[in-house]
């Protein structure tokens, strides 16, 4: 694992979560204006960014060996969404794990919006995308309720699927290419059988560096990594004013795009500190420390041209934050979704995808939902261990018998 280029990823796309941080800025030349949040605004931004960096953590606690990118902004804006779906228990821990507990539905929704509208016209000068959808298979009717709310709040794009026709598939590909500008042309590889629908959410990121790195300096150079390893990448170097932190176990610098609302904070960690050993304590109140610490000073950076990719399920690290509920079939409730209840949540597929270059960034993610149920609705899925038997019928012989512990 290229463990500070995992890092790194991390802090890349902490520009959308902490987007609205005007600490985060080069003091020496403020960016454009930009209107104050409201209270709910702030606290909807605080919790995903507090969700956002918990599950940053239990993703990169796993041992995969791969680089880890994501973006908060995408799970949350998602799940919170199939929250108003939830009832009962589910819809608690929903909201508790995204750091939502003890907020109404009107606040909650009204705020992602907002939030959502502020991000998207923040700085003419980036480029930012938020989109929604909902799939249901032909012949499932939302509760009225929840449709309003995704239509309302969400600005969803709602449309009935036939999920046995190959078509269908490729319908909800075409909308996550063309809400990520074809840096994410396929999430599915095929429709579950026993989904009931998929709410989808797509971020797409682009902004030029306000201080862009010049071409002609870009060279070959060592990285080294995480397994000691060394690869040769090609590293820009820009000489300029940045807002620096100096620190006995890391540097970190700031770039602004754009008119400097959105920016990329880059943490590198001192040799012999490990980016693991960083993340066990950042949370959001470590987060925002830093970047407040943050002070304009005249510094050169070496920073590699990379472009990463990221794709995942979300169930255990979800269900490690406090939402397994809601993957359990016995005990899930999504009755506020589509009437009959008998829901969960089968899967959370993330994907998220970043270019770094001389010009600036451009990045990508979506977040799929995949809601089942069993085929035919009150059926049995076997799912877990069973027996089974061959046998004649009419004279009761027991041709075979069989105990299923796991399937490869």
């Amino acid at each position: 694992m290229i463990a500070r280029v995992r890092f790194l990823l991390l802090m890349s796309f902490l520009l959308l979560t902490g987007a609205c941080s005007q600490s985060a800025q080069d003091s020496d030349d403020p960016p454009a204006s930009l209107r104050a949040l409201t209270a709910d605004e702030a606290a909807v931004s605080r919790a995903d960014n507090r969700f956002g960096l918990e599950l940053f953590r239990t993703l990169a606690a796993e041992p995969s060996g791969e680089n880890v990118f994501l973006s908060p902004l995408s799970v949350s804006t998602a799940l919170s969404l199939t929250a108003n779906g939830a009832a009962g228990q589910t819809r608690s821990a929903m909201l508790t794990t995204l750091s939502r507990a003890g907020m109404d539905a009107e606040t909650m929704n009204r705020a992602t919006h907002d939030l959502a509208e502020l991000l998207t016209g923040a700085d003419p000068r980036v480029t930012v995308e938020i989109a929604n959808s909902v799939w249901p298979r032909r012949g499932v009717t939302l509760v009225p309720t929840f449709a309003d709310v995704a239509d309302r709040w969400y600005d969803a794009e709602v449309e009935a699927l036939d999920f046995s026709a190959p078509a269908s598939v490729d319908r909800i590909n075409g909308w996550a290419n063309q809400r990520t500008h074809g840096m994410i042309p396929r999430v599915l590889d095929g429709l579950d059988p026993s989904a009931v629908l998929y709410l989808m959410n797509a971020v797409y990121f682009k902004g030029t560096w306000k201080a862009r790195f010049d071409t002609d300096d870009t060279r070959d150079a060592p990285f080294h990594n995480a397994d000691g390893t060394t690869t040769t990448v090609p590293m820009m170097t820009l000489e300029t004013r940045l807002p620096v932190l100096h620190t006995d176990r890391f540097d970190a610098f700031d770039l602004a795009y754009g008119d400097s609302l959105f920016s990329m904070t880059v943490v590198l960690p001192d040799p012999g500190v490990d980016p693991e050993d960083l993340l066990e304590e950042l949370d959001a109140e470590t987060w925002s420390s830093w970047v407040d610490d943050l002070q304009p000073a005249d510094v050169q950076i070496w920073l590699p041209r990379f472009r990463t990719s990221y794709k995942t399920s979300l169930v255990e690290p979800l269900s490690a934050l406090g939402m397994g509920i809601a993957f359990d079939g016995g005990r899930a409730d999504f009755s506020n979704l589509v009437a009959g209840g008998g829901l969960w949540i089968g899967d959370v597929l993330h994907q998220a995808v970043v270019e770094v270059n001389e010009e600036g960034t451009e990045a990508a993610a979506v977040t799929t939902v995949v809601v089942v149920t069993s085929i035919g609705g009150g059926g049995i899925r076997v799912d877990r261990p069973f027996l089974f038997a061959i046998r004649e019928r009419s004279s009761g012989a027991l041709l075979f018998l069989g105990l299923i512990r796991s399937l490869a």
